[in-house]
């Protein structure tokens, strides 16, 4: 989720800090900050999209200084027949982030709508979610809930890779909980970063071989480290990325859960594996 929502985040923060314009102009009521970035392999809640491979990620955000936000972010996906869905995830996003007195911490409420543009519209969903963050020093904490409504984008259409029970238009819904920390390490350009999260859903293939949370229920988690790049908007990244989705649930839901061609041919796409990626953010 780092990833994901770093995009958000990032605006309410910089509203503060913009540097002025050379002419001293005053800083408007909205903000628009953005970023582009390159990873090796895109892992949504643990569970790769891009079939072990690398992404292109990006987005833009625009916040008004009374903490209303509206964003876009996207992101190249493996293609259909395995569990990333189309060839594009296009994220919607709006919300309010509220602070909450002089305590220092933001309660944001908002709405996620998640498109795969060139795919079939049945995989579209709208995901509310509420995150409560706070920093203490230089530790950043965020605790999130989304919860995803019955639609037939999470619906349990197939409860096995074989399709051998068949429910066309099933509806389900998708509850995600999750827990992130940061925290700069003093006097360096290097953060430390760990996520925690827990899924359930639906434990079988929703509509073209895709489940949000594929298993059921199952835990993700990541830790890692960020390098900002010193006189520069780029930042290095590495992470390791884990789940405790058994072998057994994974072959349950095969082929749909294994890498489709490539050097990675056959391969888990929900097993362990370390994540590089470089950004720039504006």
């Amino acid at each position: 989720m780092f990833m994901k929502y770093q995009i958000a985040c990032a605006a309410l923060a910089l509203m503060s800090s913009a540097p002025a314009f050379a002419q001293e102009e005053p800083v408007g009521p909205v903000t628009v900050t953005g970023s582009v970035g390159l990873v090796s392999d895109y892992r949504f809640r643990g569970v790769s999209q891009s079939d072990r491979g690398m992404a292109i990620q990006g987005g833009l955000t625009a916040t008004h200084e009374s903490g209303v936000y509206v964003g876009t972010w996207g992101s190249n996906l493996s293609g259909w027949g395995t569990f990333g869905g189309a060839n594009m995830e296009l994220d919607l996003f709006a919300g309010y982030a509220i602070p909450l007195g002089d305590s220092g911490a933001t309660l944001d409420l908002g709405l996620t709508w998640y498109m795969y543009p060139s795919g079939a519209d049945k995989t579209d969903f709208a995901e509310p979610y509420v995150k409560l963050s706070s920093q203490v020093g230089p530790v950043k904490g965020l605790l999130g809930v989304a919860y995803a409504p019955k639609q037939e984008a999470l619906g349990k259409w197939c409860s096995d890779a074989d399709c051998t029970i068949y429910k066309p238009g099933d509806k389900e819904d998708n509850f995600y909980i999750w827990g992130d920390v940061s925290g700069a390490i003093p006097n360096t350009p290097v953060s430390l970063k760990a996520h925690l999260g827990w899924s359930n859903g639906n434990s079988g293939l929703g509509p073209n071989g895709t489940s949000v949370a594929p298993t059921g229920k199952y835990l993700d988690w990541l830790v890692g480290a960020d390098l900002a790049v010193p006189g520069t908007p780029l930042t290095l990244s590495i992470a390791y990325v884990d789940t405790d989705i058994a072998r057994v649930e994974e072959n349950y839901l095969r082929p749909n859960f294994q890498v489709a061609d490539g050097d990675n041919f056959g391969k888990s796409i929900a097993r362990s594996t370390v994540v590089f990626s470089i950004s720039a953010a504006f």
